[in-house]
C-alpha cells in the first residue's frame, strides 16, 4: 500500500495528496502519516512546497470528514434510537435514555472532541460520524475539523520535510503512537464493557 501511496503522491502532486487524504478519512486503514511525511519529503526535491501540501491535505481531509459527517446525519438520531429501542438494543443492553444523553452531550460539548480527535489515529476519521448523528451544526464541525486537521498536517508535513530522505523514520515513530492509541482505546472499551456488564447484572438482580 505504501508504494502505491508514494507513486500517486509523486505523480499527481497536490491533487494526489488531497485525494489520498480524503480516502484516508473515509477508510482509516490508509495511513495519513505516510502520505503527509512523504508529501513533506517531496517538497525537498520537487516543485511542491510545504504550505501547498498542507493546504491540499487539509482540503482532502475536510472533504473526507464531510462524507462521514453526512453518513452519520443520514442515519440520524431517530433511526439510531429506533434501532436501539428494538431487539438489537435489548441484545446489546443499550438503554435508549443513555444513548439520548450521549448524543445530547456530544451536541453541546462535541466541538472540543472533534478538534482533539483530529490528531488521534483512527478516531480522527470516526469522530465525524457521531458529529453528524448528534446533529452538530455543520459550521462548527467544519471549523473544528479544519483547525484540528491543520495541526496534524502542519506537524507531519514539516517533520517529513525536515527528515528528508529519512522520512520513513517518522512513520515508524507514528506507528508506535498508533499502536499505543489502539491499546488505550482497547483498554477504555474494556472498562466501558465491564461497566455495562455490571449495570445489566444489577438490573437482572433487581
Amino acid at each position: 500500500m505504501e508504494d502505491m501511496i508514494m507513486a500517486i503522491a509523486e505523480q499527481w502532486g497536490y491533487v494526489g495528496i488531497a485525494v489520498l487524504i480524503a480516502l484516508e478519512n473515509i477508510f482509516p486503514p490508509i495511513p495519513s502519516e505516510v502520505i503527509l511525511t512523504f508529501g513533506g519529503f517531496l517538497t525537498t526535491f520537487t516543485k511542491l512546497n510545504i504550505w501547498g501540501v498542507i493546504l491540499a491535505a487539509t482540503t482532502g481531509s475536510v472533504a473526507g470528514a464531510l462524507v462521514l459527517y453526512f453518513a452519520g446525519w443520514l442515519l440520524g438520531r431517530e433511526r439510531l434510537l429506533k434501532f436501539l429501542d428494538g431487539r438489537a438494543g435489548r441484545l446489546l443492553h443499550f438503554k435508549k435514555e443513555d444513548v439520548e444523553l450521549t448524543l445530547e452531550w456530544f451536541s453541546k460539548k462535541g466541538k472540543a472532541a472533534v478538534f482533539f480527535c483530529r490528531c488521534i489515529p483512527i478516531l480522527r476519521s470516526l469522530i465525524s460520524i457521531p458529529a453528524g448523528m448528534s446533529g452538530m451544526a455543520i459550521g462548527p464541525f467544519m471549523v473544528m475539523t479544519t483547525a484540528g486537521t491543520l495541526v496534524w498536517n502542519i506537524v507531519l508535513v514539516h517533520m517529513g520535510a525536515f527528515a528528508g530522505a529519512s522520512w520513513g523514520i517518522i512513520t515508524k515513530w507514528m506507528d508506535t503512537y498508533k499502536n499505543w492509541t489502539i491499546l488505550v482505546l482497547a483498554a477504555l472499551l474494556s472498562v466501558a464493557a465491564a461497566v455495562i456488564f455490571r449495570r445489566v447484572k444489577k438490573r437482572k438482580k433487581s
